[in-house]
């Protein structure tokens, strides 16, 4: 058991060299508001299984899950891998915790805004398109590449490879049509909108936006997004169109 390197535990260690450096890259703020970052990474002393969480975040987002391993996590993080066991059984686990943090940040500094009362209805939605649009401008421009949608990205590399990630993904997936669904409700009731099939219309509107998404990453332009996110007011599914 003592040759274990999950046993070779340093809890607590001090951060003394947090970085947003990795391969280059520069990770800086976007002003969705006054407290987000493009990747809300702790900027001052924090506990060790929160170094290991944002560790995790920064490279998974920035590369891929596959490529990512244990070692350099703990590496990033400034821990030996008995800190990493002592909190979480697998990377599996890790990239739970790391998802919940995204989703959290994701609702506060995007979701939020964009699904503020001030604005009407279909303004919310043509928000949350503009602020994703400028999350994408702001990491092409700190790195040299867009990143594309971290629950997207974690999407299409592991719903046939993990279950319980694939599951974790489309909760999110679903949180946020609903807030587009609720909008859509709205603009009904106010006469922005004739009647129209809400679920299904938010289920397009949000799949519509994930894959214009991952065309701008493809092409590694954040002004598809903007560019085609203008049709998004054209996907509204008709009252008369039911699910099978």
């Amino acid at each position: 058991m003592q040759n274990d390197p999950r046993f070779d535990s340093d809890i607590p260690q001090p951060d003394t060299h947090l970085c947003h450096q990795q391969s280059g890259m520069s990770i800086s703020r976007v002003d969705f508001t006054d407290r987000s970052t493009i990747i809300p990474v702790m900027n001052t002393s924090v506990d060790t299984k929160q170094r290991i969480i944002d560790s995790a975040q920064e490279l998974i987002y920035a590369r891929s899950y596959t490529d990512v391993g244990v070692q350099e996590i703990c590496n990033r993080a400034g821990v030996k891998k008995g800190s990493f066991y002592h909190f979480f059984p697998s990377k599996r686990d890790l990239t739970l915790a790391v998802l919940d943090q995204l989703e959290q940040f994701f609702r506060d500094s995007v979701q939020d805004n964009a699904f503020s009362s001030d604005r009407s209805p279909l303004e919310r939605i043509d928000r949350l398109i503009e602020l994703i649009y400028e999350f994408q401008r702001q990491t092409r421009e700190d790195s040299g590449q867009i990143l594309g949608c971290p629950f997207g990205n974690l999407a299409g590399e592991m719903s046939t490879q993990d279950e319980q990630i694939r599951q974790r993904v489309m909760h999110i997936f679903r949180g946020i049509e609903a807030r587009i669904a609720e909008s859509l409700e709205d603009a009904i009731a106010t006469g922005e909108l004739a009647d129209i099939n809400v679920q299904a219309s938010a289920e397009a509107i949000f799949a519509y936006i994930e894959g214009i998404v991952l065309i701008a990453k493809a092409r590694n332009d954040p002004e598809v997004i903007r560019k085609l996110g203008k049709a998004v007011r054209g996907l509204m599914v008709p009252a008369t169109m039911v699910k099978e």
